[in-house]
């Protein structure tokens, strides 16, 4: 059976330390937030900026925070640097040097462990969860920290998440996602939220494995083992 490693461990693995395909991501282009999520980011931030102030974005696993950076230079050419707030989170704090607008703060933090100060209106995640040990966890974590009209949109792969004999998780998993409030594109492998929610998936987290190999993106990646619970 293959070692399970907990977070500590995890974060320590060769294969989230040597993560580098979200390191230099910009907001638009062939490798943009748009061509991965399915969303434009600045128009979803701009409209919602010009009619219900303030606006708040996070950016999970962010990597170097070159997206987010370019979205504040571009708010703030735009007027609108008073009616946003843009935070990204990644675990390796080795950002892109400033300075930067007020508006935009980059942390260094793991997202299993970072607390927010408050609720955001976008939540965005480019392939982030790949490299995270309890995936439905943070998924729990992040539809708590929408606001009511909130939307959260990631890179996910169901098949990522494993029993502990190290079959997939299934059709059952992608139903408890749907009934939790999630909706999940299994073609372009996205999972999705819209508003707040107190969510409770019937698992229990095992551990992660860091040697499951390449997964659709054809980078090594993470799988997350869970015990279903009756």
């Amino acid at each position: 059976m293959t070692r399970l490693l907990d977070d500590g461990e995890l974060a320590r693995s060769s294969v989230v330390a040597n993560c580098t395909m979200n390191r230099e991501r910009s907001l638009s282009g062939t490798n943009g937030y748009g061509r991965e999520l399915g969303i434009d980011v600045m128009a979803e931030i701009s409209a919602r900026a010009r009619t219900s102030p303030p606006v708040r974005w996070l950016d999970l696993c962010c990597g170097s925070g070159r997206a987010p950076a370019e979205a504040a230079a571009l708010l703030a050419d735009r007027g609108l640097a008073g009616q946003v707030e843009i935070i990204g989170l990644d675990l390796v704090d080795h950002f892109v040097p400033g300075p930067f607008p007020a508006m935009l703060r980059l942390v260094g933090g793991s997202v299993v462990e970072w607390v927010p100060d408050g609720r955001f209106d976008l939540i965005t995640c480019v392939h982030g969860l790949h490299y995270v040990g309890d995936k439905l966890g943070v998924l729990r974590r992040i539809a708590s920290w929408l606001t009511d009209q909130g939307r959260f949109v990631a890179n996910f792969d169901a098949r990522s998440v494993r029993r502990e004999d190290g079959t997939s998780a299934g059709r059952r998993l992608t139903a408890q996602l749907r009934a939790q409030g999630f909706a999940y594109d299994s073609v372009r492998r996205r999972v999705s939220r819209h508003g707040y929610g107190q969510v409770r998936f019937p698992y229990r987290y095992l551990g992660a494995d860091d040697q499951a190999g390449p997964n659709y993106t054809g980078q090594a990646a993470v799988d997350s083992v869970y015990e279903p619970l009756r």
